[in-house]
């Protein structure tokens, strides 16, 4: 099941238990309130930033009173002292006060979905009326204290934090129901002592941490438990016979970690189990016959392990099961489903199996919504009774051996919810797409047919989609023309029919797609984003996986065909295209300079055509540019120099031998006006060219001198003027002495010289490169202390470098996020602009405090400019101009 950032506010709301919780302030007796919760109310207000609490108004003098009791989310008791504290949400920022813990009477406390940041006050951990505290959704950091008693405590909730240090663990706190310490970053052994001292616990949560070794005994002794939440940790082993000893348990998520063994045949002894998920582990064997001893099981996951065999009949059996996935193991035999005894089945995912023979059982399972039958043996046609299957939103098959796709087609279209239909790698048979009688698809969205030995031409109906955001038919064996009526497709965002034989010149139309002019993120979403699209890509077998519609780049992706004609100018207005592919054609003419307009480009391949020309200096422009290729053309001319172009090698431009300029392995250019083509002047121009350079080069050095000279004579009194010098475009940073000294803005102790930087990154060598996009590279640097950091060199246009340079400097000079990954100083010497940032390694376990879409595993990079569609492999940097900078997944690797 995948769960969201949602999900523990979702059982904070849902859960009877923790109703009391949610009791408004202020509803109780307002009395006066009392002078001792008054000053500590005061001195928690002083440690926030911006000015305290919005409406808190403390007196100016020992003569003036305040009534805290009617403050927005204090409440008193009858006799005026502070019981209750409700600041959930609030945007507040700072540190908590250790005068927190002067509220000798609160009850509870709920400070959660804010911006604190530190460590949890000792003091505060030792309020002994406590029943509810709750710091969830902050930035706290620090080890948690050991040996905390909170007798009275009832709901405990620390998580979405930073937090560190060994398992955190609470002593003697009875009526303890609830423990949420997940997603942060405590290691070590996890504690199962709670169990002992606190026999009423209901849910415990230790999800997204560091957790490591064997998985522990002593769950058995949580007699009452309900819930537990393991997932997304280390932990390795089997699991203990004390686990299956808690029949009250209706949730167990253990996966994401290194688990082994077999699955245990005690698992039928948890009788009350609704939710279980050991997905990604390394469980082998066979699947258990246990499944009809788990009557109320809704939800099975399994995927990813190293399960065998063909399924257990209690399983095909299950009348309570809604979803049930086993992606990604060796289960094998027939698909054997009982869908007149599994009425509630909606979502079915057997992919990446070895399962065989006809799917014609499934067309009983009238309530599936989803169903994922891609890469197994399955053969013979899509059965006639899927056309029952009204309540289908998402099918994929691909991968298989299934024949006739006009059959397919034919029958699939009356399924009338479809919106995703993905059929590649199959109908080897040889038939071709219909030309006539498709009539259905009213709701599809995303049509994939690729890698299926399709022939004929591009078919007319699916000129009827109208909701179409993806259509892929790529390696198939398609002839004649691109028909114009593609560009019309109001919501086409992603066009793939590379690998064909498709002739005559790009469509006009193309160039006017509105899903590419503009971006409604609206339009991705769908029912079905759990499930994976494969899209083949070539025939070794490598192939992308976008794991829902929002994951596919905006596309348009020609190549290998036999297209001919030109570049269209007009390309330059689809603003919103990330991906243009026209390699491998039969393309001629110049690359316009219009297409600079693709703002949004992060790959470009125009290699193996017949394009003439020049390299228009105008796509420097391109910011997100991170792929580009011009190989094997008719080009001539300069490249040219700055934005991304600084970072592509000569393998973009060779077999273009009439390029030149500053790369390694072409020719550098000269003008056809310098005296030395005439070679009987050539021993007197060499010496002038000597003469010059030497001149340029002595003048540069006393121009740099004299600027390091008023550096250093400043005193570093602004951050804006760390380091200013005059210097060659081409090697400021490594002429500069290498003493100079660079300031840390969030670490006044650190000193760290140009001679550090060059050395840590080896003279910024290409091994050290650990990202690139928009304005230049990204390299990681261990420093003399053994620290590590990460240092942006940008590059690019001048005036674009440059206001690119003081937009970052601004905004995360001043920004206070989780999701930002911390500006440690910046540098400036001549043409050479640094900036050096906190370097995150192995981020993917803490995720991303992100409160709109905390994803369920850990996150792979991500470079992806915000604003722009996601992609599935990550191209081009955040612009802080934009009002963004990059966040913790642009670090992990």
């Amino acid at each position: 099941m995948q769960r969201t950032t949602t999900w523990p506010l979702r059982f904070f709301l849902c859960s009877p238990i923790l109703l009391l919780f949610l009791a408004p302030a202020n509803s109780l007796n307002q009395s006066s309130c009392d002078q001792r919760d008054l000053d500590a109310l005061q001195g928690f207000s002083k440690g926030l930033a911006g000015g305290g609490v919005s409406g808190w108004t403390f007196p100016n003098s020992s003569s003036d009173k305040a009534n805290c009791c009617a403050w927005l989310g204090v409440t008193c008791d009858d006799g005026g002292r502070v019981i209750g504290l409700d600041l959930q949400g609030r945007r507040l920022r700072g540190k908590l006060s250790h005068s927190l813990g002067q509220l000798a009477q609160l009850q509870w406390l709920n400070l959660s979905d804010n911006n604190f940041r530190g460590t949890i006050p000792a003091p505060v951990l030792q309020l002994q009326k406590l029943q509810r505290f709750d710091l969830s959704y902050n930035e706290l950091t620090g080890a948690f204290p050991a040996n905390i008693s909170l007798p009275l405590i009832e709901v405990f909730n620390i998580s979405y934090n930073l937090i560190n240090g060994s398992h955190p663990t609470l002593r003697g706190s009875p009526q303890l129901v609830l423990f949420d310490a997940g997603y942060n970053l405590f290691a070590g052994q996890i504690d199962t002592s709670i169990c002992e001292s606190s026999g009423m616990i209901r849910v415990l949560q230790f999800t997204s941490n560091l957790f490591a070794g064997d998985f522990p005994a002593g769950f058995g002794n949580c007699t009452k438990l309900e819930e537990l939440y393991l997932d997304i940790n280390s932990i390795s082993g089997i699991l203990p016979d004390d686990l299956f000893r808690i029949p009250s348990l209706r949730n167990l998520f253990l996966q994401e970690n290194q688990l082994s063994g077999r699955m245990s045949q005690r698992f039928s002894n948890l009788s009350s189990l609704a939710k279980l998920d050991i997905s990604f582990n390394s469980f082998s064997g066979y699947l258990p016959n246990i499944f009809g001893s788990l009557d109320k099981l809704e939800y099975f996951s399994a995927q990813s392990n190293f399960f065998r065999g063909p399924l257990p009949s209690s399983l095909s059996h299950s009348p309570s099961l809604k979803m049930l996935y086993l992606r990604n193991n060796s289960l094998h035999g027939e698909i054997s489903l009982n869908c007149s005894a599994m009425t509630q089945l909606t979502s079915l995912d057997l992919g990446t199996n070895k399962f065989i023979g006809t799917i014609d059982r499934l067309s009983d399972c009238q309530h599936l919504r989803s169903l994922n039958l891609a890469t197994n043996n399955l053969s013979g046609e899509i059965p006639a009774g899927f056309r029952k299957l009204q309540l289908l939103t998402y099918i994929s098959i691909s991968n298989n051996s299934f024949t006739n796709v006009p059959s397919a087609l034919s029958v699939l279209q009356d399924c009338s919810s479809l919106t995703s239909l993905v059929l590649t790698k199959n109908f080897h048979d040889g038939k071709a797409l219909p030309i006539t009688g498709i009539h259905g698809f009213h709701n599809i969205q995303v049509f994939v047919i690729a890698n299926s030995h399709l022939s004929g031409s591009i078919p007319p109906w699916l000129a009827n989609f109208e909701q179409l955001k993806v259509l892929d038919l790529s390696w198939n064996q398609l002839v004649g023309n691109i028909p114009p009526w593609i560009g019309d497709l109001e919501f086409m965002f992603y066009l793939d029919l590379s690998n064909n034989s498709l002739t005559g010149e790009i469509p006009n139309s193309l160039s006017s797609m509105k899903g590419l002019i503009t971006w409604n993120i609206s339009q991705q979403s769908t029912e079905t984003d759990y499930f994976p699209f494969f899209i083949k890509r070539n025939k070794t077998g490598k192939g992308l996986q976008y794991n829902q519609v929002s994951s596919f780049p905006p596309s348009l992706v020609l190549s290998h065909n036999k297209l001919t004609g030109p570049i269209l100018p007009s390309f330059g207005s689809l603003r919103n295209l990330h991906v243009l592919d026209l390699s491998n054609n039969h393309i001629y003419g110049i690359i316009p300079s219009e297409i600079s307009g693709m703002s949004s480009l992060e790959s470009l391949d125009l290699s193996h055509n017949n394009l003439t020309g020049g390299i228009p200096s105008s796509l420097t422009k391109l910011n997100f540019l991170s792929s580009f290729t011009v190989a094997y053309n008719n080009l001539s001319g300069t490249i040219p120099l700055g934005g991304q172009f600084s970072t592509f090698t000569s393998s973009a431009y060779e077999g273009n031998p009439k390029l030149c300029g500053f790369r390694l392995g072409l020719p550098q250019c000269h003008s056809t006006h310098t005296p030395m083509i005439a070679a009987r002047n050539s021993r007197k121009n060499k010496g002038v060219i000597l003469g010059i350079a030497i001149g340029i080069a002595l003048g540069a050095a006393l121009l740099l001198s004299a600027a390091v000279v008023l550096v250093l004579k400043s005193g570093f009194r602004r951050m804006d003027h760390i380091v200013k010098a005059v210097a060659d475009t081409k090697g400021a940073l490594e002429l500069a002495p290498a003493s100079l000294v660079l300031l840390f803005q969030n670490n006044d102790d650190k000193a760290l010289t140009i001679g550090d930087i060059l050395k840590s990154t080896n003279n910024f060598d290409q091994a050290n490169i650990i990202g690139c996009g928009g304005f230049g590279l990204v390299y990681k640097a261990a420093l003399p202390d053994g620290a590590t950091i990460a240092i942006k060199r940008l590059s690019g246009d001048f005036g674009t470098m440059e206001r690119e340079f003081k937009a970052e400097v601004e905004t995360l000079s001043k920004a206070q996020h989780p999701n930002l990954v911390l500006l440690q100083g910046y540098c400036r010497v001549g043409s050479d602009r640094l900036l050096i940032y906190s370097f995150m390694e192995n981020v993917e376990q803490v995720a991303s405090t992100n409160r709109d879409n905390l994803p369920l595993s850990r996150p792979g990079a991500s470079l992806a400019p915000r604003g722009s569609s996601p992609s599935d492999t990550p191209q081009g940097w955040t612009t802080a101009s934009e009002g963004v900078a990059f966040t913790l997944e642009a670090w992990a690797s």
